[in-house]
């Protein structure tokens, strides 16, 4: 598989990562399964996927502890990342960037982790009630201290309730400015797929200039651009996607046009629609590694082969013709 870089530190990663959220939180909890979870990062390793991105809040904590297993085998093999910043509770998630939070956090990650490095930590969010410059010099002490490689940051802009004439990521560039002073941003994680192309506007743009990279967390819109969720099918209570506004069963409706488009540039190159939706992914630039998460081995193989597929002018264009998603915030 081709290999791309994250950031400055010429860090080496396939070019298709491995989001590891789903197999312990977010979607169909009747589904997880743990040993089927660990042959699917199996699996993801077999076919050069090596990013495997977790977060200690995803389960919470489970998700790292499975990860852990399969680095306890192979953990040559793996470019790990995880994230800090964020606690889970009984029904609410807060911020924490508490410089003595992300030290502690950080060593029982590891442990969880079963590894003595994290190649790439990011903050997951900010805590509005600490300075970001505290929170990303503790996370530079962990690099300091030899406990993490590099340094990432997760990207938020909320579609809805946007002021008249801001950008969706405007927040998140004064916050890159403001922590490169301190310590080098070696990557951002932010929401891109064919659905959902802001990042492309001023954050892509703004890393390729600074050499950093860019995960793209979500490429797949959520398991929709795979062309397998039907309008109306309904989600588990616990789904995000039963809350999400482009997965009522109206929009689902609406969107399928989307899915139509990339099926046609599939049928084209012997592909699925989710492996073309990878491949736009992918063609957006050599530091783009897109992360679509999964919990089942067909998913992440078929996954790992869009990294052979090459789109022509003639499917990007037909792409950038797709008509916007919509959703309810619409």
């Amino acid at each position: 598989m081709e290999r791309r870089t994250i950031g400055a530190t010429a860090l080496e990663v396939g070019a298709i990562g491995l989001g590891c959220m789903p197999m312990s939180w977010g979607y169909t909890e009747s589904q997880r399964n743990g040993e089927s979870s660990l042959r699917t990062v199996h699996t993801a390793l077999d076919q050069g996927c090596t990013l495997l991105d977790t977060a200690d809040m995803y389960g919470p904590f489970t998700n790292e502890l499975l990860v852990g297993r399969a680095l306890k085998e192979r953990r040559a093999e793996a470019f790990v990342s995880t994230k800090v910043g964020l606690l889970v509770g009984e029904q609410h998630i807060v911020a924490n960037g508490r410089p003595g939070y992300v030290r502690r956090a950080c060593d029982a990650s590891l442990r969880r982790l079963q590894t003595d490095c994290i190649d790439l930590y990011q903050l997951h969010r900010t805590d509005p009630e600490v300075p970001i410059e505290e929170t990303w010099g503790a996370m530079a002490g962990l690099v300091a201290a030899g406990k993490v490689r590099s340094l990432g940051l997760c990207a938020v802009g909320a579609r809805a309730g946007r002021r008249r004439g801001t950008r969706l990521y405007d927040g998140t560039l004064r916050q890159l400015e403001r922590i490169q002073q301190v310590f080098p941003v070696s990557s951002v994680q932010a929401e891109l797929s064919v659905w959902s192309k802001e990042a492309l506007e001023t954050l892509l743009p703004w890393c390729v200039t600074r050499g950093v990279g860019f995960l793209a967390a979500m490429p797949l819109g959520n398991g929709f651009l795979t062309g397998t969720l039907t309008p109306g099918q309904g989600f588990e209570p616990e789904d995000i996607r039963a809350r999400h506004p482009r997965f009522t069963a109206e929009m689902m409706a609406a969107n399928q046009p989307v899915v139509a488009g990339l099926r046609r540039v599939g049928a084209r190159h012997g592909a699925t629609p989710g492996q073309v939706a990878l491949a736009w992914v992918l063609a957006q630039g050599p530091h783009v590694v897109p992360v679509p998460g999964t919990k089942k081995e067909r998913w992440a193989a078929e996954n790992a082969a869009a990294a052979g597929l090459t789109l022509d002018r003639r499917d990007l264009a037909e792409i950038a013709a797709l008509p916007p998603a919509r959703g309810s915030w619409d």
